[in-house]
């Protein structure tokens, strides 16, 4: 990397967790009237405020009601699953605790406390630098790009391998994309008992959908002129059944 580049090479914290709430389809809320899921029924303000929609004869309303206000009384959990298919899906965790305040039919969630668990470790955010970042440009995309890439260029992700190091491919039994941002593609390296993550940066950042096209382009030809890697060794794992 270039000392022009001013940008970094993955997500902040900050921008991980607001993408996580962005793509996210479903939540789990934990409060005082026990643990309920919801499908499809949140929606996010510019500033990460969560809204959610709930029955009128949900639990979790009544205690949103009757909680005092400036504690925390309900946590909100979000997965980040990964779209395609591979070992332990759940990229990382997003833990919002806060409270509910009932606003024009809906509740509104006033995090206190933001965490976001992935494979690293658990990152406690900042609030102010939660509610100033915006998720990645890609994050709504992301899941279609993933899927396509994999079902419709497997010959271009194996050929991919060729920027990996070799030892991060020994006892590779295949390879899939396992997430894409603004800063890079990461593919998940599965082996037969075991497997690891490798990250391949974009030169530039990637702001839309038709930027990735480009830097896709850019990492596969970087790809065609490297040397050829050992075949993936394909046999059957219990992963694959």
């Amino acid at each position: 990397m270039g000392d022009s580049q001013t940008w970094t090479a993955v997500p902040a914290a900050a921008e991980r967790a607001r993408s996580v709430l962005a793509a996210a389809w479903s939540c789990a809320v934990t409060a005082e009237g026990g643990r309920e899921e919801f499908v499809g029924a949140h929606s996010v303000d510019d500033d990460g405020r969560v809204l959610l929609q709930v029955p009128d004869d949900s639990a979790l309303l009544a205690a949103a009601i009757c909680a005092p206000r400036g504690e925390p009384s309900a946590v909100l959990e979000f997965a980040d699953v990964a779209p395609v298919p591979v070992r332990n899906r759940i990229r990382a965790r997003l833990w919002l605790a806060g409270w509910f305040v009932p606003e024009e039919g809906r509740l509104a969630f006033r995090p206190t406390r933001v965490v976001l668990r992935p494979p690293t470790g658990a990152v406690v955010i900042d609030l102010d630098e939660f509610a100033a970042a915006e998720p990645d440009p890609l994050a709504l995309a992301e899941a279609q790009l993933l899927t396509h890439l994999a079902d419709c260029h497997s010959d271009a992700v194996e050929r991919l391998t060729r920027l990996v190091e070799p030892d991060s491919l020994h006892g590779a039994v295949r390879v899939q994309p396992l997430a894409v941002d603004r800063h890079g593609l990461t593919l998940r390296i599965e082996r037969a008992r075991a497997h690891g993550d490798v990250r391949l940066p974009f030169h530039a950042p990637a702001d839309s959908v038709s930027h990735l096209t480009e830097r896709m382009h850019v990492l596969l030809t970087r790809a065609s002129a490297a040397s050829c890697p050992r075949p993936l060794q394909r046999q059957r794992t219990d992963g694959d059944r």
